[in-house]
């Protein structure tokens, strides 16, 4: 009689943690909201101008994102960050700032999805809208910008909702760029942001 309580507890147990352990997982039906910090780092070869070179700094900023599960492996996310003010110099001479505030929507695909595992990787590929703004480049014009973009990163569930995570991500970004009213071609800022955060899963 002993032996058969335990061994019926010792189920209802085993079947709690699966159970506890499964909601930890991404599933079909998960909404999330995510935040955290990231640096930008812009690639090193952006242009140049009258045969000077164009230096654009990396910078931190906050980010955030929104995402939605259609199934246990895949969902849409679209995520971004604050304005970013990069500093500009031309030439090695300080010319000044420039704001850029990119958002991505991405498809991911989550290969740990609907299982047990507290870890959760995820990659992604998707579209890349960049803004450029408030210029105080003298007699610069940037354009706004759209491309290819990529992602890859890891969260580990704290709790049923909470997690914590890290992502780096990719953007191909070659904006026009236009000085005094002429024409300047196109400049390959295409930045790598790396970062971490948290995230609420509803």
């Amino acid at each position: 009689m002993k032996m058969t309580r335990l061994i019926t507890a010792s189920a209802f147990a085993a079947a709690g943690l699966v159970a506890t352990q499964s909601a930890l997982a991404y599933q079909a039906g998960d909404v999330y909201v995510r935040g955290g910090i990231a640096k930008s780092e812009v690639n090193d070869d952006i242009g140049s101008y009258n045969g000077d070179d164009i230096d654009v700094s990396d910078e931190r900023g906050f980010t955030y994102g929104l995402g939605y599960l259609f199934s246990d492996k895949l969902g849409v996310e679209l995520n971004g960050s604050q304005d970013v003010e990069h500093d500009v110099a031309i030439g090695g001479a300080d010319a000044g700032s420039v704001d850029r505030r990119p958002v991505n929507l991405m498809l991911n695909y989550y290969p740990l999805g609907g299982t047990g595992s507290r870890i959760q990787p995820y990659a992604g590929a998707g579209l890349n809208y960049t803004d450029f703004n408030d210029e105080t480049v003298a007699g610069l014009d940037v354009d706004d910008s759209y491309g290819a973009a990529a992602q890859v990163g890891v969260d580990f569930a704290l709790t049923d909702h909470f997690m914590v995570g890290a992502f780096a991500n990719y953007a191909d970004v070659s904006p026009d760029i236009e000085i005094n009213g002429q024409d300047a071609g196109d400049v390959d800022v295409d930045p790598v942001t790396v970062g971490g955060g948290f995230t609420y899963r509803f």
